[in-house]
């Protein structure tokens, strides 16, 4: 990025570690500032159907033509260098090109793994740092306990920062806590004590919370209220900053947010469910959503897991629920055999 000029050093950020959700609430907010007005740049990962899916603006991928320009500007940087960038890196690099390129007034920024040691960790302070859901996942290289993998996510924190915290355990409190009151950061928690939801369907959820009434997002699984109301903690935060967003772009944003593979209904009769959950915890969140969707219901799982995720952990956890588990092989040289 140096060599590049530093191009993240142009633009506005909004940060968001964890390790569930973090996806989904970067869509959420992303639709959100869309709809204020605001040039939003969207970066996540991994792609569920095309590469193309990981950097874009206003809901429009980047482009095959974009892409090529941008890597044609820093692979020979890249390749002058002696410590050779990693993929994640160089996508990171080419992602801040192209933002700063599009003029985008913010971007929404999601970590790829951890926190303080990411690659989207090279920006300055962003105007929120937003940490979700935090369990036990990457564990060979965040660390094999609950702080560690905490920690590691905290490193987003950086001085001054408003931070907007989803909760969770309370030993993750703790560093959350003490990692805010290092950097004299402002920590945000999201009380959930004023959710209402108000019905669930496989179209969309309904919901009120604080002075927002009967909210609507196509997203289902009962977590994405909580990461919802992540989202307008977030907002709001935004707005005494200076940001113009109204309560219509709000809702209109919440409605319109798309985010395919999380508990994302691709067939109905029979109805199949594509869900990406990979961890632990999030196994668990797709459990509470089936039995919550479909009561006293029994499933055909179709399972492809790789081979650093603690399978054992989450399979005990799906028996109960299984009427039968079809297994097969990702097409990645991380997985795990199906036999």
């Amino acid at each position: 990025l140096d060599r590049m000029g530093n191009p993240q050093k142009k633009l506005k950020f909004i940060h968001i570690a964890g390790t569930n959700g973090k996806g989904s609430t970067a869509a959420m907010l992303a639709s959100v500032l869309k709809e204020a007005g605001y040039r939003t740049g969207l970066y996540t990962s991994p792609y569920i159907y095309c590469f193309n899916e990981r950097i874009q603006i206003n809901g429009t991928m980047i482009s095959d033509m974009e892409l090529i320009e941008v890597v044609e500007k820093i692979r020979p940087l890249a390749d002058e260098m002696e410590d050779s960038p990693t993929e994640f890196e160089l996508i990171t690099a080419l992602a801040m090109e192209y933002f700063c390129r599009q003029n985008c007034d913010i971007v929404v920024l999601e970590v790829g793994m951890g926190g303080g040691l990411d690659s989207t960790n090279i920006i300055d302070a962003p105007e929120a740092a937003v940490i979700t859901s935090i369990g036990m996942d990457h564990v060979a290289e965040l660390g094999g306990t609950l702080e560690k993998i905490a920690e590691a996510k905290a490193g987003i924190i950086k001085e001054f920062t408003d931070v907007i915290f989803y909760g969770g355990e309370p030993v993750v409190e703790k560093v959350i806590s003490a990692k805010v009151k290092q950097k004299s950061a402002k920590l945000h928690q999201v009380d959930y004590h004023s959710l209402k939801v108000h019905s669930r369907s496989l179209e969309k959820q309904i919901f009120s919370y604080e002075d927002y009434q009967r909210l609507e997002i196509p997203l289902l699984g009962s977590y994405q209220v909580k990461n919802a109301v992540t989202v307008l903690k977030t907002v709001e935060i935004l707005r005494q900053k200076g940001f113009q967003i109204t309560e219509e772009q709000i809702r209109m944003g919440l409605k319109h947010t798309k985010w395919n593979g999380r508990f994302e209904v691709i067939q109905t009769d029979p109805t199949i469910l594509l869900d990406g959950s990979h961890n632990p915890a999030g196994i668990e969140a797709t459990i509470a959503s089936l039995k919550e969707y479909f009561p006293n219901r029994k499933f055909t799982f179709l399972l492809g897991i790789l081979a650093d995720k603690d399978v054992h952990a989450m399979v005990k956890d799906l028996i109960p629920l299984a009427e039968k588990f079809v297994v097969t092989e990702p097409d990645n040289p991380r997985a795990l055999s199906s036999d």
